[in-house]
């Protein structure tokens, strides 16, 4: 990986992503869009901002090359608080003439009439009542939501048009929403999952210092299970050097399992422009002795290779045997997920077919 030649391209699109409001307002940035003056998250702090927006949609098709197990998403928020330092949304912050690093983590887009224009989106004829997929992009449960409270309605439009949708997060916030999931849950098919790549304390306050700790993540699956609705798993991302010893496994899947999630699925991480040179940042400043490490695996590529990749996905399903988690069923027609790889042999397709469970 040679990381100075994997800046972000500075070439934009002229077309504005899906969501935002038309560019009447033409600023002098790249994206020709002139957003609002941020405004503070939370009284009397200024660590991180919300820029408030009418948006133009909410509910977004996903591309038809995407290799995912669902065709539309609402992402109410772009940007996100939880700065984990390898997501792969960053890139999208520089659409809108904003950085992928701090900007991306301390400025973060609220779409304020998104409940209102979810309901009009769902009521349209032309609309067929396909799972909508929340969580995809960045965080609906980030530090933002504690103040919009956009959510609840959210999934209140969804409940009243018995829409089925599923939620990915890390945020514990979502058990805010617990009884409004449930009334969802008994109109239409909800699948609700959550984030865990490691139950290790310290690599998640240096990795994602503004999510709650993994332990409190894992108290999520409990009141789901407890409630009778379940939750998945993502484990991920996987880091190397970092989160992927057989030993640090073992400790993460043993915890998930006796938290009683319905299925764990691993993801080794990858890079893409934006994160890759964040995380690149991050390394450098941390743990500069993992630079060869992450030279070696990712010089071709966002991906990891498929050797190293079989290999760490080898060592969870060994743990998942250990501590009792049951081998995925059949696949779902959707669930949330995040982005990856397109498959390329059968080892990748039964993996697709694993995200798919969520």
């Amino acid at each position: 990986m040679r990381w100075e030649q994997q800046r972000v391209d500075t070439g934009r699109s002229e077309e504005l992503p899906l969501g935002l409001p038309d560019p009447v307002v033409r600023g002098t940035g790249r994206a020709g869009l002139k957003l609002p003056d941020p405004v503070p998250i939370e009284a009397g702090t200024e660590d991180a901002f919300a820029i408030e927006i009418q948006a133009k949609s909410i509910i977004n098709r996903v591309p038809g090359e995407s290799q995912v197990p669902f065709r539309w998403t609402v992402n109410p928020y772009r940007g996100c608080t939880h700065a984990c330092v390898y997501c792969f949304a960053r890139r999208t912050h520089t659409y809108l003439d904003l950085d992928a690093g701090h900007d991306f983590d301390s400025k973060v887009v609220v779409k304020v009439n998104a409940p209102s224009l979810l309901r009009k989106e769902l009521a349209r004829p032309r609309w067929e009542g396909e799972p909508i997929a929340m969580g995809t992009n960045t965080d609906p449960y980030q530090r933002a939501e504690g103040r919009y409270r956009l959510m609840p309605e959210i999934i209140a439009a969804l409940r009243d048009r018995a829409n089925p949708f599923s939620i990915l997060t890390k945020g514990t916030l979502i058990l805010r929403d617990l009884d409004p999931i449930a009334q969802a849950a008994q109109r239409a098919r909800v699948s609700i999952a959550t984030s865990i790549g490691s139950v290790d304390e310290a690599l998640w306050r240096e990795v994602e210092p503004g999510t709650p700790s993994p332990l409190r993540r894992l108290d999520v699956v409990r009141r789901f299970a407890d409630a009778g609705i379940g939750c998945s798993v993502l484990m991920a991302p996987i880091l190397p050097g970092l989160s992927d010893s057989p030993e640090q496994i073992d400790a993460t899947v043993a915890a998930i399992a006796d938290a009683g999630a319905v299925s764990l699925t691993p993801l080794v991480l990858h890079l893409r422009s934006g994160a890759r040179e964040w995380f690149h940042e991050w390394l450098s400043a941390r743990r500069p002795d993992l630079l060869p490490l992450y030279e070696r695996l990712y010089r071709n590529g966002a991906y990891a290779p498929k050797s190293y990749q079989r290999h760490v996905l080898q060592l969870v399903d060994d743990a998942k045997r250990r501590h009792g988690l049951t081998p995925p069923q059949p696949p779902a027609d959707f669930g949330p997920q995040q982005e990856e790889q397109p498959p390329q042999d059968d080892a990748d397709r039964d993996r697709e077919r694993q995200l798919a469970l969520l």
